[in-house]
């Protein structure tokens, strides 16, 4: 386990936080079949490319790469299918209105198994612009640099 609430991680999609402001997050059960479960278990899943969309009232995941389980044969299913992501219906409605009036879109985060059950964390984002990226690398590369000043001090 990777932490203290018993959730180990899968994928994560770090690109998400440098493209985009993540404003909300939802937590969110995936549509697998029984092969995909044990190849996710495995850590063969990529998020990367991967976008939500909400259509007739259902969300769903997009791009996100379930490679074939090994053992699987016949089971295997397409690695890039859609696959369908479990919310309530109030969420959903909520992100459909975000997504249509605010100038939002649905990112995929990371996913994790949490007490043997794989969900997908999912936000509600706005896209940066160039000069917000080259914000966040400056506050970065400063933090870095402080941290590395403060433990040569240390020394």
């Amino acid at each position: 386990m990777s932490n203290d609430t018993g959730e180990k991680l899968i994928a994560n999609n770090k690109k998400a936080y440098h493209d985009y402001f993540i404003e909300e997050t939802y937590e969110a059960g995936i549509e697998l079949y029984g092969t995909e479960v044990k190849s996710i278990r495995m850590g063969k899943c990529s998020i990367k490319e991967s976008y939500v969309r909400i259509t007739d009232g259902q969300a769903v995941i997009l791009g996100m790469n379930v490679s074939p389980y090994e053992k699987g044969n016949i089971f295997n299913r397409d690695p890039l299918r859609i696959r369908r992501l479990l919310l309530h219906k109030k969420e959903i409605r909520k992100l459909e209105k975000e997504v249509q009036t605010g100038g939002y879109t649905v990112v995929p985060l990371r996913v994790y198994l949490k007490r043997g059950l794989v969900k997908l964390e999912i936000g509600l984002a706005k896209g940066k612009k160039l000069y917000d990226k080259r914000e966040t690398l400056a506050k970065k590369d400063m933090n870095r640099n402080a941290e590395r000043e403060f433990k040569m001090r240390m020394k």
